[in-house]
């Protein structure tokens, strides 16, 4: 049994440092420029498969975009990446993804991911670092010309589009947020 344990930790640590590594970026005054245009181009992309979610962008009190997310497991998992986060389509600050899964799931995978908030409350929960989604947490996956009919849930409405990879598990249960407001 400890030998099981102890190369699940094994997997989990190597597979913690392949996700950070995938997400290093260089940063000036604690902001990275590069994010900003990232994450602009990966909501443009999304809007494009899918038109309906203008709306969503157009009426959201808020929103986060995560351009790349970098996701892998074996049994266990994890995922990272760092977003922008907006507030009446104005940068606020940047966040954090972190996510840590156990259960069935095999591979890897890169995705883009924005999170719109449809009211004060659920952004602050967001800012607050009080958002997590549970175990039943999903996302919708955008596709090129695919439907989207969706409603918030608990104030909060979440977008997937896969970059690319192959995962075998798909759930943002466990999804934990950082905020870090723009340095004035």
């Amino acid at each position: 049994m400890f030998s099981t344990q102890f190369k699940n930790s094994t997997i989990l640590i190597l597979l913690l440092s392949i996700v950070f590594a995938f997400n290093a970026n260089s940063q000036i005054n604690n902001w990275n420029p590069d994010l900003v245009k990232d994450s602009n181009e990966a909501l443009a992309k999304m809007i494009e498969d899918t038109p309906k979610l203008n709306s969503f962008k157009d009426k959201a009190y808020g929103y986060a975009v995560f351009p790349k997310v970098t996701k892998a497991g074996i049994g266990i998992g994890a995922a990272a990446g760092k977003g922008v986060v907006y507030k009446n389509h104005e940068i606020v600050g940047s966040s954090k993804l972190k996510q840590v899964s156990i259960g069935l799931q095999l591979g890897g995978e890169q995705y883009g991911e924005v999170i719109f908030f449809e009211n004060q409350e659920s952004f602050d929960n967001f800012t607050n670092g009080n958002l997590k989604f549970n175990a039943q947490a999903s996302a919708v996956a955008i596709t090129a010309g695919a439907s989207v009919d969706v409603a918030y849930q608990d104030g909060v409405a979440v977008f997937t589009r896969t970059l690319g990879g192959l995962m075998y598990q798909a759930s943002i249960g466990g999804q934990h947020f950082k905020f870090e407001p723009i340095d004035e």
